[in-house]
């Protein structure tokens, strides 16, 4: 039997980004696509606004002065809507009451990868199901420590740890990281730590993307663009 190829898709993105949702569902049919690469997916940290205080805002206040009227607003939430229907995402938006701040979140999905790739992806669809379908507000301790004990992970250890400040800076870091490669907006699909694709991009576009890489990769090519 011929051993698969292998390709690493780093996943910058953030739990409140509907874009972000869409990203992993697109990501999730461009790999069902490649049966033939084994893909290994990691989700890296953003913060659309690292300046929502912890307690979060009240979303429908925010997402006004943030779109500038209720119109603009409906408009872009419909389209997310139709688009989310048509990969399985049921977009609840008046369900969501706050706009929370994400460093916790996204330290959870931290050290979810210290479990493995199976138990990070679940967490972090978890965590977008929570919040755009069930309207949780994911930047509360207790609903994330329960997100992370349905996605298999110790959650007494997660609900010792979030009150500590363990690893906000290197979150932090990473997500300054990230703006210093040039990540201005998620999501962005990162492919063998050197490749961006910038935004939810379709199935095919990924799929695509990912066989061109892995053939490369295969051949050698990456290295000799190292060198």
């Amino acid at each position: 039997m011929t051993e698969k190829a292998n390709l690493s898709v780093d996943v910058v993105s953030d739990v409140v980004c509907p874009w972000c949702f869409l990203g992993m569902r697109n990501l999730q049919a461009a790999m069902a696509n490649v049966d033939d690469i084994d893909v290994t997916v990691r989700w890296r940290p953003y913060q659309l606004d690292p300046a929502i205080p912890r307690g979060g805002l009240d979303r429908q206040d925010y997402m006004l002065k943030k779109f500038g009227s209720l119109e603009r607003l409906e408009a872009a939430h419909d389209r997310l809507r139709e688009m989310g229907a048509a990969v399985g995402i049921s977009y609840d938006f008046e369900a969501i009451k706050v706009a929370p701040n994400t460093l916790d979140a996204h330290r959870v999905i931290r050290w979810a990868a210290t479990a493995g790739q199976t138990v990070q992806n679940i967490l972090v669809e978890r965590l977008f199901r929570l919040y755009f379908e069930e309207g949780r507000n994911i930047g509360d301790h207790a609903v994330l420590i329960d997100a992370a004990r349905d996605a298999g992970m110790d959650a007494s250890l997660v609900e010792t740890l979030l009150p500590s400040p363990a690893d906000g800076d290197e979150v932090a870091t990473e997500i300054e990281t990230a703006r210093r490669m040039g990540v201005t907006g998620v999501p962005c699909f990162l492919l063998e730590g050197r490749y961006a694709l910038m935004g939810a991009q379709p199935p095919e576009a990924l799929a695509d993307a990912i066989a061109k890489v892995s053939e490369a990769k295969e051949k050698g090519e990456l290295d000799k663009e190292q060198g």
